[in-house]
C-alpha cells in the first residue's frame, strides 16, 4: 500500500472534531426520522464514497452501464460538478459540456442510449426522470456520487474505497479527507476496494477484510484499473496500446483529476521519458493553462513527443476554443476501465442483476 498518499494534518484535528459532530448529528437526524428519506418505485443504485478525491466513481458507473444497458433503459443522475447551468438538465446529443459537467458529458458521449441528467436536488431529478413527458421510459437509475445525499433512500448502495487510502487510516475533514465517520460504511450493501495492485496476495485480501469489520449482509469486492488503447483526440487515426509507444518518444502527461498518481505510475512502466503537468480535479483550463501546456510540449524533442490525457480532461480540452492548433495533432486520450480481482466479476454482476429484477416495476422485464 502506498502510505505516502495518506497525509493527516494533525494540527487541524480540533476543526475535524467540530465538523465530525455536525456530520454525526445530521446522520442521526436521518436515522431518527427527523429528516425524511424518500423511496421510489424503481431500482436505484448509488455509487459513491465517504472521502473527497478520486476513488473511481466514473469508471465503476460506466461498468454498471455496460452491464445493464442492453436489457434496460438506464438513466444516470449526477449533480454535474462545476457545470454552468442550474436545476434539472437532461443531456441531448448536442448538449455542451459546460451545461452538465465533464464526467456526465463523458458518459453521454460514450453511451448515447442512456438518459444522462444532472440536478443538485436528487429527489427532484429522479422525479423528472420518472416522468414520461421527460423520458419515454426509465428502468433503473444510477446515482453518481450521492452516498451522502440521504434524502434519497437508494435500494442499493455501492461504497468505493481507494486501496491507497483505506478509511480506517484516514481522518475527518479538514485534517484528513473523510466526508463522514468510518461508520458510514454500514449504509452500503456493497463495498469495493478500488485501484488495487494486480499482484495482491491472499493475505492482502484477508487483512483488508478484517480491518473493515463488515456486517454479514455486506459484500466486499476488489477492483483494479485497466488502461485501454490510446486514441487521438482529434482527426481520428490509429489506436494503439501504451506498450507500443516508441521508447524514444517523450510523453507529456496532462491531468486535471483528483489522483493522477496511478496513471503516472502506469506510464513509468514504459521506457519513455515522462513529463507531467497536474491541475486540480475538474480543472477548467484557462488560456494561460493552455499556453503553459503548449510551452511544455514545444520544449520536448521535435518529432519525438506526444501529449497523453484522461477522458475527463479530454472533453474539456476538445471543446475549448483557445486550445492551440500546434498541440492538437499530438493529444492522445487514455481510457480507463475497471476489472474485478479474485474472479469476483460474475458474483458482482449477478448481485446487481438480481436486485434490479426484484425491484423492477415491469414484471415481464424482470423475467429477462
Amino acid at each position: 500500500m502506498n502510505k505516502s498518499l495518506i497525509k493527516i494534518n494533525k494540527w487541524l484535528y480540533p476543526a475535524s472534531w467540530i465538523y465530525g459532530a455536525g456530520v454525526w448529528l445530521r446522520n442521526k437526524l436521518f436515522d431518527w426520522g427527523y429528516y425524511k428519506e424518500r423511496t421510489f418505485d424503481l431500482p436505484i443504485i448509488c455509487v459513491g464514497n465517504i472521502t473527497v478525491g478520486g476513488t473511481g466513481k466514473t469508471p465503476h458507473t460506466e461498468y454498471l452501464i455496460r452491464l445493464l444497458q442492453d436489457n434496460l433503459q438506464v438513466a444516470v443522475l449526477s449533480r454535474g460538478y462545476k457545470r454552468k447551468s442550474n436545476g434539472f438538465v437532461l443531456a441531448q446529443d448536442d448538449t455542451h459540456v459546460s451545461m452538465i459537467g465533464d464526467e456526465p458529458y463523458q458518459m453521454k458521449q460514450k453511451f448515447p442510449r442512456i438518459h444522462m441528467a444532472v440536478d443538485n436536488d436528487r429527489c427532484h431529478g429522479i422525479e423528472q426522470l420518472c416522468r414520461k413527458s421527460v423520458t419515454p421510459e426509465t428502468d433503473v437509475i444510477l446515482l453518481d456520487d450521492a452516498f451522502q445525499h440521504r434524502y434519497v433512500k437508494a435500494g442499493m448502495n455501492i461504497l468505493l474505497i481507494d486501496h491507497n487510502r483505506l478509511i480506517h487510516e484516514d481522518a475527518l475533514l479538514p485534517a484528513g479527507r473523510m466526508r463522514e465517520h468510518e461508520s458510514g460504511k454500514y449504509r452500503a450493501q456493497i463495498i469495493i476496494i478500488t485501484k488495487c495492485p494486480k499482484d495482491m496476495t491472499p493475505m492482502d485480501y484477508r487483512v483488508i477484510n478484517n480491518q473493515l469489520e463488515l456486517h454479514a449482509f455486506q459484500q466486499l469486492y476488489f477492483t483494479t484499473l485497466d488502461y485501454g488503447k490510446l486514441r487521438p483526440l482529434f482527426n481520428g487515426g490509429k489506436e494503439y496500446a501504451i506498450q507500443q509507444i516508441h521508447p524514444a518518444v517523450h510523453i507529456l502527461l496532462v491531468t486535471g483529476i483528483a489522483s493522477p498518481e496511478p496513471l503516472l505510475e502506469e506510464l513509468k512502466k514504459t521506457s519513455n521519458p515522462i513529463h507531467s503537468l497536474s491541475f486540480s480535479d475538474h480543472h477548467d483550463f484557462s488560456e494561460c493553462d493552455l499556453i503553459k501546456i503548449e510551452q511544455e510540449f514545444l520544449q520536448l524533442p521535435e518529432g519525438r513527443r506526444m501529449i497523453i490525457t484522461t477522458e475527463k480532461d479530454a472533453v474539456r480540452m476538445a471543446s475549448h476554443p483557445q486550445l492551440p492548433e500546434s498541440v492538437k495533432p499530438y493529444i492522445y486520450v487514455l481510457p480507463i476501465e475497471v476489472s474485478f480481482l479474485q474472479d469476483q466479476q460474475n458474483s458482482f454482476n449477478q448481485n446487481i442483476i438480481d436486485y434490479v429484477r426484484k425491484n423492477h416495476r415491469n414484471s415481464q422485464l424482470s423475467k429477462k
